[in-house]
């Protein structure tokens, strides 16, 4: 497709794409121009964006096979593929999180919709988990490429961690009423770039072989990397756009900074790979059956 354009938006991470009608079947020219697009700069925004949800699932299908919209988070009503991302549903992502990383295969890609937006506030950063581990010192880095941690759904960004009232802990118990526990590579290696990104985020509770208080410190260490403001771009919303993001080598964060005012964003997530370290092994399931929610490839 000729007219494509991408602007980066900063040095490490983000570009803005214009010249592509998101709501039209994309050619495999431009599809491939795309992924090349997300494998570069991790997050892609592109505004003024017409659709619908029908419309925001086509688009992601051109980039593998849809997941539901949750392990056990409840789906918009007809619309088993996507999930509401509401302030007034408790589910502002305010802590760092790469989505859904307690399943053994997490979404290879995450596409978030404005649906309605604040007058102010309300910006999602992402961050960019390849450059974070380039930037670590040279033996933390040989540290992090041997270590793995479990990630839990003990907390999700869909539910306070806090219940104050009986809404909250209803919403609480309806998240966790699958337990879902996986171990995944600290250092996971991108299965298209071949770049190693630090793979954790507010799901991995623990790393392999430590205690909860040891793995707390050195789990803060290397997040202090990934959040360098470096490593970040601070996405404002506007109406009618949407985000793609990679959701192997990325995090993210919705900044609860808009007064409680109505905020609502509709996810549609790509099924991904089961992650694997730099020696080549395997993430492993721990505990949860989460088929209900996206295949594993054989």
């Amino acid at each position: 497709m000729s007219g494509i354009e991408i602007r980066r938006i900063t040095a490490r991470i983000g570009a803005h794409v214009s010249g592509v009608d998101l709501a039209a079947p994309l050619d495999e020219k431009t599809a491939t121009a795309l992924r090349e697009a997300l494998n570069t700069h991790k997050a892609l925004v592109f505004s003024d964006v017409h659709l619908d949800d029908e419309g925001q699932q086509a688009f992601a299908r051109h980039f593998g096979e849809l997941t539901t919209a949750h392990p056990t988070v409840p789906a918009v009503d007809g619309a088993p593929n996507v999930l509401p991302v509401d302030s007034e549903g408790g589910r502002a992502a305010n802590h760092w999180h790469t989505d859904v990383t307690f399943v053994l295969n997490p979404p290879q890609a995450s596409t978030l919709r404005s649906l309605t937006i604040p007058p102010y506030g309300g910006e999602t950063l992402i961050a960019n988990a390849a450059a974070a581990y380039r930037d670590l010192p040279q033996p933390l880095r040989r540290l992090a490429d041997e270590l793995w941690a479990e990630h839990t759904n003990d907390y999700d960004y869909a539910v306070p961690e806090e219940t104050v009232d009986e809404e909250q802990a209803a919403r609480r118990a309806q998240f966790t009423s699958i337990t879902y526990r996986t171990a995944h590579p600290v250092v996971r290696v991108h299965p298209l770039t071949g770049e190693r990104g630090l793979f954790i985020g507010g799901f991995a509770q623990r790393i392999v072989g430590l205690s909860a208080g040891e793995s707390r410190k050195l789990l803060d260490i290397l997040q202090s990397y990934v959040t360098r403001p470096e490593n970040l771009l601070r996405h404002r919303w506007s109406e009618n756009q949407l985000v793609l993001f990679d959701n192997r080598i990325t995090q993210h964060y919705a900044v609860d900074n808009y007064d409680g005012l109505p905020r609502r964003l509709h996810r549609v997530t790509v099924a991904g790979d089961v992650p694997v370290g730099v020696e080549g092994k395997e993430s492993w399931s721990i505990e949860g059956d989460a088929s209900h929610y996206t295949a594993v490839a054989a």
